[in-house]
Formats: C-alpha cells, structure tokens, sequence
C-alpha cells in the first residue's frame, strides 16, 4: 500500500510539472508574438484541409509561432510552437485546441524539414512519459508521408 502511494506521487508530480511547463510556454510565444520583423509565414493545402503556419525566430535560434489547421470533416485545430532548428529540420511543442472550446490543451511535437524554401510536415511514432510527449526516434520521423508542405506567403 505503502509503495503504490509513493508511485502515485511521483506521477502526481509528473503531472504538475508538465502542465506547468505549458503555461510557461504560453508567455513565451505571447511576448515574442510582437516581434514581428522576423516573422516567417506559411501557408499548406492537402485536399480539403488547409493550414497556416507564423514563425519567429529570435536572436539565439529560438523559433515561436502559431499553427492553424483547417480539416473540413473534423473542424480546426489551433495554437502555439515552441523549438528550435536542429540543422534543417524544425522541432517544436504544438500546444493546441480542438474546435472553439477553451478548456482542453493538448501538446505534441511536430517536426518541419526545410527543403526548397518549403516546410515539409513531417510524421513519427510519438510517446508519452510522464506527461510529455516527444518523437520515439527522430531519425524515423517521415517527411514523405506528411499531409502538408508548407510554402512561403506574405504574412498577414
């Protein structure tokens, strides 16, 4: 009994530290989110369902910004990015809504390879421990098989 309280703990603590890290991840992107000079914008197509991306780029590498999927069958998913470059792919924490409800957050990462001028989405086996999703082995993650390619627009 003793055992299972202390487990219970420890994932209770997990869970408190996850969901701290995504209100600090909130004043993060809303604070760069004036820093419009090095705004970099999006904009994707696969069938019916479209998206929009914004990403800021700070002075230490640091990218910020804001996806928007429009799926026309399962409604809309928007929210903040939060990652950095790694060479040149982009790995960011998506912190999402579904719909036009302001109760639930969801967060996963999300992988973009720069190719061509073009963010190419990309999709991995994802785990979750402890609260904190992340790919299960970057080097698997499949830039062919993601819906978007994501190209330049002129930001709005």
């Amino acid at each position: 009994m003793r055992k299972s309280l202390y487990v219970l703990c420890f994932l209770a603590a997990g869970t408190l530290y996850s969901c701290s890290q995504g209100s600090e991840q909130k004043a993060e992107v809303g604070a760069t989110k004036l820093d419009s000079a090095n705004m970099q914008c999006y904009a994707a197509a696969d069938g019916v369902d479209s998206a929009s991306l914004k990403l800021i780029t700070d002075k230490d590498g640091k990218v910020t910004g804001s996806l928007l999927i429009n799926y026309l069958e399962k409604g809309d998913s928007h929210g903040e990015l939060l990652g950095k470059f790694k060479g040149d792919t982009l790995f960011v924490d998506y912190s999402f809504q579904i719909g036009n409800t302001n109760e639930t957050f969801y967060k996963n990462p999300l992988a973009f390879l720069k190719k061509d001028g073009k963010l190419l989405m990309g999709v991995g086996q994802i785990e979750t421990f402890l609260g904190k999703s992340s790919f299960v082995d970057n080097s698997k993650i499949s830039f062919d098989r993601g819906r978007f390619i994501f190209a330049p627009e002129e930001c709005k």
